[in-house]
């Protein structure tokens, strides 16, 4: 499915799927933004305000704590994401005419 580390490949290797429906945008980011950052900053917070800590602390206990929980995710994400449009069958938002009644 992906052609490098975040990367959609054109086709599956194995049954020739063409990825072209895929378009996860900043999903993966949004999501983990949400899930993942959120429990880093807290993390972040409460060493600050409970230690009073430096910033060399944080250095080496904060930021990888928030590496190691946004950057993994973000593949597994991306890829749930475009399993989802492939199962959903999920396509552009399109608008509806007044003469048809349908979608162009």
């Amino acid at each position: 499915m992906f052609d490098g580390f975040l990367k959609i490949a054109r086709e599956c290797d194995h049954c020739g799927l063409d990825f072209s429906f895929a378009d996860p945008a900043d999903g993966p980011a949004f999501f983990v933004i949400c899930f993942a950052c959120i429990p880093s900053l807290v993390m972040g917070l409460w060493i600050e305000l409970a230690y009073q800590a430096p910033y060399w602390v944080h250095l080496v206990t904060t930021l990888p704590f928030l590496l190691l929980t946004c950057i993994p995710p973000l593949r597994p994400m991306k890829g749930w994401l475009i399993a989802s449009q492939y199962y959903y069958k999920a396509t552009e938002g399109k608008r509806v005419t007044e003469e048809t009644g349908s979608q162009p």
